[in-house]
């Protein structure tokens, strides 16, 4: 890598992905795990089966936080959040003006906020875009600097289940 360009950032799981010698790629400006030395094809197969858990760190997480917060929100993303019960999550999208698609992505609900997860390469655009658009009773926050994984599999909830019943 170029000493002169960016620097990639790292996930809080980055030296166990080496450690477990994953094969490393940059994406999104972060250094992530591809592969392991099992391969991809059996890990695909085990977390079509089984289950499998992920290192999304480099996903967006933007807190949105307001008295209007559920109307800004629908007006921008095409759906129903007074519908969302607390605790639940719901993929969407991000819309602009004209009606098309910036970019999509999950949307959390949660007592006094929702949490939106976007896409690692668009996260300073939709933030930015949010925060062009936000009414005065509400903030939103860019998280850098959390972790976050993603459980996935047929025996996800199992598994889960025993962390946290």
């Amino acid at each position: 890598m170029d000493k002169t360009g960016p620097v990639s950032n790292t996930t809080s799981l980055y030296a166990l992905h080496c450690e477990l010698n994953a094969k490393i790629v940059e994406f999104a400006n972060y250094q992530m795990p591809l592969n392991y030395p099992t391969g991809i094809i059996k890990e695909h197969l085990h977390v079509r089966e089984s289950v499998g858990l992920f290192d999304v760190s480099h996903m967006g997480q933007i807190k949105v936080v307001g008295k209007g917060a559920t109307a800004f929100l629908e007006s921008l993303l095409p759906t129903d959040l007074n519908q969302l019960e607390v605790g639940r999550q719901r993929y969407s999208f991000l819309t602009l003006d004209s009606g098309g698609i910036l970019d999509d992505l999950m949307v959390s609900k949660f007592e006094d906020h929702y949490l939106l997860i976007v896409n690692a390469s668009n996260k300073n655009e939709d933030f930015k875009h949010i925060t062009e658009k936000l009414p005065v009773d509400c903030t939103a926050k860019l998280l850098d600097n959390r972790s976050l994984l993603a459980l996935q599999g047929p025996l996800a909830r199992k598994v889960m289940s025993r962390l946290s019943p």
